[in-house]
C-alpha cells in the first residue's frame, strides 16, 4: 500500500469514526431523554470516540481497517447498549431512540453536501464526470485531492450508506426497532416478543440485509448524487 492509499486510509478511518461515534452519540442522548440512563451512564453521550471503541473495539478498529485493506471501503459497527424493560414499557420511545442514529448519518451527509455545494459555486469542486460509488470519494475538486475535498465526499457517501442500511427492518439493525414508532402498544409489545423469540436468526437477517443492500442502495446512490449536483455545470 502505497503513502497516497495510507493518507486516503487515514481519512476514511477519520471520518469512520466520527460518523460511527455520532450514530450512537444520538441512540444513547435519545434513550436518555425517553428516560433510559444505560448507555449515558456508560459514557456514551459524547462525541470522545473512546467509550464507543471500548464497548466495541473489533468493530470500530480492526474491521474497518481489515475492510478498507482488503476492499477499498471502510465498514464496521458498535452500539449503545439499552434497558430492554424500558423498551418494552416505552416501545415508542425505544423506537425514536433506534430512529435516532440514522437520523444523525443523515444529518451529517446534508451538511457535507451543503459545504460541497459551497465548494461548487466557489469553483473549488467539479462535478464528477461520471456517478460511481468510487469516484465521489475523490469529489470533484479541481487539481488534486485535498484532505478537505476527500473528507466531505468520504463524509457524504458513508454516511448516507449508513443511514440508508441501518434504516432496514432486519435485527438487529435499527430499522427493526425504529417501525415500532407506526404501532399500536399492543402490537409493539407482540412484535417485541416476536423479535425476542427469533433473535437466533439475527445474523441469518443481517446476511440477508447486506446481500440485498446493493440493489436497494444503488438507486438511493445515484439519486442523491442527482440532488447533490442537481444545476450545477461542470465548468
Amino acid at each position: 500500500m502505497n503513502t497516497p492509499d495510507l493518507a486516503l486510509g487515514a481519512i476514511w478511518y477519520i471520518v469512520f469514526l466520527f460518523s460511527t461515534t455520532c450514530h450512537e452519540a444520538a441512540h444513547a442522548l435519545v434513550a436518555k431523554l425517553g428516560g433510559d440512563m444505560t448507555a449515558a451512564e456508560g459514557g456514551q453521550v459524547t462525541l470522545n470516540p473512546i467509550p464507543h471503541i471500548r464497548r466495541s473495539p473489533f468493530g470500530m478498529v480492526v474491521m474497518p481497517i481489515l475492510s478498507f485493506v482488503v476492499g477499498g471501503w471502510m465498514i464496521g459497527w458498535a452500539s449503545a447498549p439499552f434497558n430492554s424493560a424500558w423498551q418494552r414499557q416505552f416501545p415508542r420511545r425505544s423506537a425514536w431512540m433506534a430512529l435516532a442514529g440514522p437520523a444523525a448519518n443523515f444529518t451529517l451527509m446534508i451538511v457535507a453536501g451543503i459545504l460541497i455545494r459551497i465548494g461548487l459555486a466557489a469553483g473549488y469542486f467539479r462535478v464528477p464526470q461520471f456517478f460511481q460509488y468510487s469516484n465521489l470519494v475523490s469529489p470533484a475538486n479541481v487539481g488534486d485531492p485535498t484532505f478537505l475535498t476527500s473528507a466531505l465526499s468520504i463524509l457524504f457517501i458513508l454516511n448516507l450508506l449508513l443511514g440508508t442500511f441501518n434504516l432496514l427492518p432486519v435485527p438487529p439493525l435499527d430499522g427493526h426497532a425504529g417501525i415500532m414508532v407506526l404501532m399500536p402498544e399492543g402490537a409493539a409489545h407482540r412484535y417485541l416478543d416476536w423479535v425476542q423469540q427469533s433473535r437466533n436468526f439475527a445474523l441469518l437477517g443481517l446476511i440477508l440485509a447486506w446481500t440485498l443492500f446493493d440493489k436497494i442502495f444503488q438507486p438511493v446512490f445515484f439519486f442523491a448524487l442527482h440532488t447533490l449536483y442537481a444545476g450545477v455545470r461542470n465548468g
